[in-house]
């Protein structure tokens, strides 16, 4: 078998947009010269239901049917797109609780992952937590390409916003992204005050980095960094027609729970258009 750069995980889930997911990701396999393995992950329907004497096996029964059947669902999608695919694709399922947990561990030998943004009025999305993106960004600190539930572009990179500030997030997700940059359009890079280290003679800077990696960018220093900055994020990625939005994701941990940061939060929220996230 020949062997692969990359390696893309896919969650799967029951929702409409799990084929969306796939579908991506085997648009990007050749490009990225990648292997896919997609990663059903739904918690199960039981798990759901608060305690309660009255929850008989009749019930447990009817549950694991529903379960049974979104799964096989889920396998025929993926089994429709293994015999068209052109690139090696594999099937996973998690069998451990918490998925997000257990999708984490399995993201740490992936290069790329994709996921989707929740859907709070797709019924489907209910057995998959509301904070499995930013949880699974948390746990295994890995980039993932995050696709809006409204409305995905047919082709993923051609004009790419970079959101800019000397941060580990912000520079893990760059050198994530340098696929896309390397053969974008365009790249537009958002950035705000807040100076690189004082450093004598010829320092190292995003903009050198870029050329190094063959990367043409068009610079637009915003000043300083002011509040509602995700909504300022999103209007300018808009304003340029962007198809690709490169990030940091921020937060931090707060008695056992991932707490995102405001930025990110209405990104991943409001977000139109596919977000490249690095915790």
């Amino acid at each position: 078998m020949k062997a692969s750069a990359m390696q893309l995980l896919v969650h799967l889930d029951p929702s409409p947009r799990a084929a969306q997911r796939l579908e991506v990701a085997q648009r990007l396999g050749p490009r990225l010269d990648a292997a896919i393995t997609a990663l059903y992950a739904v918690t199960p329907s039981f798990m759901e239901l608060p305690f309660s004497p009255g929850v008989g096996p009749g019930m447990g029964a009817a549950l694991r049917e529903i379960d049974d059947e979104q799964h096989a669902r889920a396998r025929a999608l993926f089994e429709q797109a293994q015999a068209a695919s052109e690139v090696p694709i594999s099937w996973a399922e998690v069998r451990d609780e918490p998925i997000m947990a257990a999708f984490a561990q399995q993201a740490l030998y992936a290069d790329l992952l994709v996921l989707g943004q929740h859907d709070p009025t797709d019924a489907g999305s209910t057995h998959v937590p509301a904070d499995f993106v930013e949880t699974v960004l948390a746990i295994s600190g890995k980039p993932a390409l995050i696709l809006p539930y409204a409305i995905v572009p047919a082709v993923i990179g051609e004009t790419v916003v970079i959101a800019w500030k000397p941060t580990r997030e912000a520079a893990r997700a760059v050198a994530a992204a340098l696929p896309f940059l390397q053969s974008a359009q365009r790249v537009h890079v958002l950035s705000w005050e807040d100076e690189d280290a004082d450093v004598g003679g010829e320092g190292l800077g995003l903009s050198g980095y870029l050329k190094l990696k063959g990367v043409e960018a068009i610079w637009h220093h915003q000043g300083k960094e002011r509040e509602r900055l995700g909504e300022q994020l999103l209007s300018r990625a808009f304003d340029f027609q962007a198809d690709l939005l490169v990030m940091g994701c921020y937060g931090h941990s707060r008695a056992r729970e991932w707490v995102l940061g405001g930025t990110s939060r209405t990104v991943l929220e409001s977000m139109t258009l596919p977000v490249l996230m690095v915790h």
